[in-house]
């Protein structure tokens, strides 16, 4: 079935896993509520002939009713086929980069255009675009007279490519024999399961990817040479000799000890360790996790060194990571913006402790293996220091994301609903394999099968109107006024109408409170060297600059609007709170940062930047509160 617009379709793919009124598709596609009506209209027309229909039922929303299985089943099995003669220039960019990400020989425009009947000139207009988007994943384009223009860089990023878009048909269409990947999934769940190796959806499609890759690369007499002498554990040798030898009717030429070498690793770097701490053999990981735990101790006064869930999962994790770090296995966070914003004390936490035990290590930490890790700290942070809960409803939770994702999850969960009791997290397929459910509900990431149990289908970060179907009667209260009229004030708000660089900022502000004596004389470098190491831009305009660790004597917010923007990094900052938090308040430091949340969620950053002073400012803020 091919849709009109990208629109419909991504309407489609919404639907198909919950039920949604009219007013959040409204919100979420950016469109009225009219239009809503006319794209289920124009679905519905497509869906007739494929035996299912969008039905709107009263107080729920547009609910997927499907008529005949069989003729649905067909619908869900077939791909979207993308248009073969691309007419404009946004296709034409998706198909000169599926062209090149593809080809095993040199690509000349002249023939492309010759096939697409446009002008030479208006695809070398194209590839300006081309060129940086593959840049963003360390591809570069070089190009011979006479030749023409061939694709370098790392199949890596071939991989990266289709976990960040899978829906995206830049590789796999035309890239892979078709079918192959359905071919390759019970290939490699039998090697997996023999060997008790155990992977998330995510890791093992990563596998199946690469495995797909590899074959096309070794049959094409482009076999990987470089072993790895490092041996990873016989169960991971042996599981990636029984897959080998799964795939040799798929290859047409001998496979090298290279290639067999490069699997295990990639099994290893994806694999969920299911062991006891005390069993993981790994005196790297030991090292790192109780580095990070004294840091974040000595440094911000959280303990965690004493949580036996925590030390246990970040243990999993860091044992893997380095894995990947060590052979520069990259893999993408697609959270990691989310992660910023709804963990940003933790994160500032995880960041500070990884940059200090960066500079004794020869690794280098990416910021997406930080998000992972930020998960895990967060979960920490909450279940020690945001006690008090009661727990009554019992949920099973069933996510397919990897253990870090299911914490975090976990984790939100509990923070919005606390009377939920979590008894048991499950993949999608050991759900399905239950026959019946104990618990009085499911929450799931994917849309599941009713087992006489209703199933609450919820993203990685909930929306809000999703947080609302799971419970309205439980909502947590995050109302918080009191934060503002204990930490921020008049004296302590600025609006800066003028160019300003944001060096001069912080000099600025951090001399003020040193007069005060908020700070010591060191309080400004160490805002300076925070914002070296990563950018201290939450989001939307909104940024959050601070020191590494608590140095301040009270805990004060000191609030900037700039209305002309400051330069931040590669953004502009328009809502500057400067925060300086002391060690005495630190427990405090966790509702500030909702606050900041808040801020986003509400999209206030246009209001609070035109407020005209600091009464006005605050209006603004206690009616973005008061919405909770």
């Amino acid at each position: 079935m091919r849709f009109p617009n990208q629109r419909l379709a991504q309407l489609f793919d919404a639907l198909k896993n919950e039920t949604l009124p009219q007013d959040e598709l409204a919100r979420r596609f950016a469109v009225s509520t009219r239009t809503v009506r006319t794209d289920i209209t124009a679905l519905n027309a497509l869906l007739q002939e494929h035996g299912a229909q969008f039905v709107l039922n009263r107080g729920a929303g547009y609910q997927l009713k499907i008529s005949d299985v069989q003729r649905f089943n067909v619908l869900q099995q077939q791909t979207r086929a993308p248009l073969r003669v691309p007419r404009t220039s946004h296709d034409r960019i998706r198909y000169l980069l599926v062209r090149f990400l593809t080809a095993a020989y040199s690509l000349k425009l002249e023939n492309l255009a010759e096939e697409w009947f446009v002008s030479r000139a208006t695809l070398q207009n194209d590839m300006a675009d081309v060129r940086d988007w593959l840049g963003r994943y360390q591809l570069s384009i070089e190009s011979k007279p006479h030749h023409g223009m061939k694709l370098f860089g790392s199949e890596v990023a071939l991989i990266q490519i289709e976990q960040e878009q899978p829906d995206s048909p830049l590789i796999v269409p035309e890239s892979l024999e078709n079918g192959l990947l359905d071919t390759l999934q019970p290939l490699l769940q039998s090697s997996f399961t023999q060997h008790n190796i155990r992977l998330s959806d995510e890791g093992e499609r990563y596998l199946r990817f690469y495995c797909a890759v590899a074959i096309r690369r070794i049959n094409e007499g482009y076999p990987l040479s470089d072993p790895q002498a490092e041996e990873i554990g016989d169960d991971v040798r042996e599981s990636a000799q029984t897959l080998i030898h799964a795939l040799r009717p798929l290859i047409a030429k001998p496979i090298s000890p290279a290639e067999e070498s490069w699997l295990r690793v990639n099994i290893a770097a994806r694999r969920i360790q299911d062991i006891a701490p005390s069993a993981i053999n790994a005196d790297d990981a030991d090292a790192l996790v109780d580095y990070l735990l004294s840091f974040i101790n000595t440094h911000y006064y959280y303990n965690l060194q004493n949580d036996p869930q925590l030390r246990a999962d970040l243990l999993t994790h860091i044992k893997t990571m380095i894995t990947r770090v060590r052979y520069q296995i990259h893999i993408p966070n697609p959270l990691l913006s989310n992660i910023k914003q709804h963990y940003p004390m933790a994160y500032d936490v995880t960041l500070a402790a990884v940059s200090s035990w960066g500079k004794y290590s020869p690794y280098t930490i990416s910021e997406n293996e930080i998000g992972f890790l930020v998960l895990h700290i967060g979960v920490g942070l909450e279940r020690h220091y945001d006690v008090g809960y009661q727990r009554r409803p019992q949920v099973l939770l069933v996510c397919d994301s990897g253990n870090s994702t299911l914490r975090m999850i976990e984790a939100m969960l509990m923070r919005n609903y606390p009377q939920l009791q979590v008894t048991q997290c499950l993949s999608q397929r050991e759900y399905e394999a239950r026959q019946r459910i104990e618990e009085d509900f499911v929450i799931s990431t994917t849309r599941l099968s009713e087992k006489e149990k209703p199933v609450v289908v919820v993203a990685p970060f909930p929306t809000e109107f999703q947080l609302e179907q799971i419970g309205k009667l439980v909502l947590v209260d995050r109302t918080r006024p009191y934060m503002l009229e204990k930490f921020f004030d008049a004296r302590h708000f600025r609006i800066i109408d003028e160019p300003m660089t944001q060096s001069a900022l912080f000099r600025l502000l951090c001399h003020q409170l040193e007069a005060e004596g908020v700070v010591d004389d060191a309080f400004y470098a160490s805002v300076e060297e925070r914002e070296a190491i990563v950018s201290t831009m939450l989001g939307e305009g909104i940024a959050l600059p601070h020191s590494l660790g608590l140095m301040a004597k009270k805990t004060v917010v000191y609030t900037v609007l700039a209305p002309q923007g400051i330069p931040w990094g590669d953004d502009t900052a328009y809502v500057i709170f400067l925060l300086a938090i002391s060690k005495n308040e630190y427990e405090e430091a966790m509702a500030i940062y909702d606050l900041f949340v808040t801020f986003m969620r509400e999209r206030a950053m246009t209001r609070l930047r035109d407020s005209s002073d600091f009464a006005c400012f605050k209006t603004v803020a206690l009616d973005c509160l008061s919405r909770l």
